[in-house]
């Protein structure tokens, strides 16, 4: 499995986080009762399904070294593998925060200007 899994974040949640040392996880995430991720394959996808039209993300990159033993893969989409994490996300599990916006076709944009991922 990857070493890394992305998590798309409402940046005000993020700064929550960082006050907290953790990120407890979005609406949905408290729903299932666990913090969706998605492997950098799987993040294009994940973004058009669930995120279109958002101006307000961030992009967390997640070593999932960091976030053992409460990292399960599970299948979803079409029987596909996800990481999904049963409990916090301690915000020094992340390696990279970028900013982005998730167009209305789905497409990520960086704010650095870099379209797509990776």
């Amino acid at each position: 499995m990857s070493e890394r899994a992305y998590k798309l974040v409402d940046s005000g949640e993020w700064r929550r986080a960082l006050d907290d040392g953790a990120y407890a996880g979005s609406a949905v995430d408290l729903a299932d009762g666990y913090i969706h991720m998605s492997t950098g394959a799987q993040l294009a996808e994940t973004a058009r399904r669930h995120f279109p039209g958002r101006t307000d993300l961030l992009l967390v990159a997640v070593d999932l070294a960091r976030v053992e033993p409460a990292l399960k893969w599970e299948p979803s989409r079409g029987g596909e593998l996800f990481p999904h994490l049963y409990g916090p996300l301690p915000t020094a599990a992340a390696v990279e925060v970028r900013r982005l916006l998730v167009d209305e076709a789905g497409v990520m944009r960086f704010e650095d200007g870099k379209i797509g991922w990776p």
